[in-house]
């Protein structure tokens, strides 16, 4: 069948390389993609902001079903409307996608169905939230509701750094989606990913993961995207996705149920490994990116399969076969990122890399001529896969070396908790 995916990250690329090999694919359109998702399908040119014109587009190309990665789309109901056109879909509905799109949403199913998070607060003017402060201390973690392109997060250490927070919530910093606030108590632990495909009542749960938010090696400087990461991680134990999935996936399947928004797509949960066991610190409604690169390269089975059960509702006749080893992803940014960067810059090397245990995922590249240049902060996703968490970290950093892009950085330390657990 004719597939269109929605996107133009390195998720986006991780899902079109693995739908691309898929007998059930026909002809993959991407919009908008990039350079190197060339390989993969047909790029093309629709403004996925105007729902309407991505109907459009599925009709004039007889388009049977359309994959969303990113999340703004989701939260703006474009899985609603191609639903409503008869388009099968992989992505909740708008009122699901309110998973990512309110931090204070999320909270209320935590509450109503007993599953294990922060204590929080929510907060709708300044002064209220300042008080608040005042009587809990540091750390403490401050959040704008509504989506902010991940940067609306702060872990304060300090009540000036937490009060610096709020107002720059409520001052704007974060448009629309600083209009609220929530504060949550600082859990302590360690984190991981955990993804779960659902069809609205059956949940299958995938491997865990484990990224690298910070720019620099020992997790130090500011808050990216993600900085790398690698699957399974090692703190997540049979136990611990045991009880991830009974404690938290499987009630927010069935509250959503219950409340007549059933959700279908991929559950990202943001978890805590605390003394007590797995909290849930956020969830997301599409693949994580890196995480998401890190899955497609273990993955085995065919993902079109998966996805089209999401949609269908027949999730309970699939059981997806991962690679046993480990994978791991490393980023390349442009050098000033999360800060300003420069783009345009030309990235030479990437036909030297011929090996099967090797994948680069373009992140922000884009064609000028017959340059490969970057166009964004996260450029470059270089993915291996190994036998253990040492061998995929050598052949991704030996990838990494033949790469000539003196404008680009990345950090050298990607998957230091499970080498240091040997």
């Amino acid at each position: 069948m004719n597939i269109l995916l929605i996107g133009s990250g390195g998720r986006e690329h991780a899902l079109a390389w693995a739908i691309s090999k898929s007998k059930h694919t026909d002809t993959l359109f991407i919009a908008p993609g990039n350079a190197g998702m060339e390989e993969c399908g047909k790029l093309v040119q629709v403004d996925v902001e105007d729902h309407a014109a991505v109907a459009e587009f599925c009709a004039e190309e007889n388009v049977q079903f359309v994959v969303i990665g990113p999340e703004q789309p989701l939260v703006d109901g474009l899985a609603d409307i191609l639903r409503e056109c008869g388009i099968k879909v992989f992505g909740p509905s708008q009122a699901a996608a309110q998973l990512e799109g309110s931090k204070y949403f999320t909270h209320q199913l935590c509450d109503e169905m007993n599953i294990p998070a922060a204590k929080y607060k929510k907060f709708d003017a300044l002064e209220p939230a300042l008080t608040y402060l005042t009587t809990q201390g540091a750390p403490i973690v401050i959040k704008a509701d509504g989506l902010a392109a991940g940067k609306g997060v702060t872990v304060a250490e300090t009540i000036e750094q937490a009060e610096a927070a709020v107002r720059d919530c409520f001052d704007g910093a974060f448009g629309d989606a600083g209009a609220s606030v929530v504060i949550e108590e600082c859990m302590v632990g360690e984190e991981a990913s955990v993804f779960a495909l659902s069809d609205g009542n059956n949940v299958v749960l995938l491997p865990s993961a484990q990224d690298h938010k910070r720019a620099y090696d020992g997790d130090k400087g500011p808050n990216t995207g993600g900085m790398g990461a690698y699957s399974p991680a090692p703190v997540m134990t049979a136990e611990m996705m045991e009880r991830t999935r009974k404690e938290i996936i499987e009630p927010s399947i069935k509250g959503l149920a219950a409340r007549g928004t059933p959700f279908a797509g991929v559950l990202f949960a943001g978890l805590m490994i605390t003394a007590e066991g797995p909290k849930l610190i956020e969830y997301n409604v599409r693949f994580g990116d890196p995480e998401c690169q890190v899955l497609m390269m273990r993955l085995q089975s065919d993902i079109v399969e998966l996805l089209t059960a999401c949609a269908d509702g027949t999730l309970d006749e699939e059981t997806p076969v991962f690679d046993n080893g480990v994978a791991l992803t490393v980023v390349m940014a442009a050098k000033g990122y999360p800060g300003s960067y420069e783009k345009g810059t030309e990235i030479k090397g990437l036909d030297t890399i011929d090996n099967d245990n090797v994948k680069i995922f373009h992140a922000g590249t884009k064609r000028d001529g017959d340059k490969l240049v970057s166009s964004g902060g996260r450029v470059l996703n270089v993915t291996a896969k190994g036998a253990n968490v040492q061998e995929a970290r050598d052949r991704a950093y030996a990838a990494i070396d033949k790469i000539d892009w003196p404008e680009g950085f990345c950090r050298t330390d990607i998957a230091w908790r499970a080498i240091e657990r040997g």
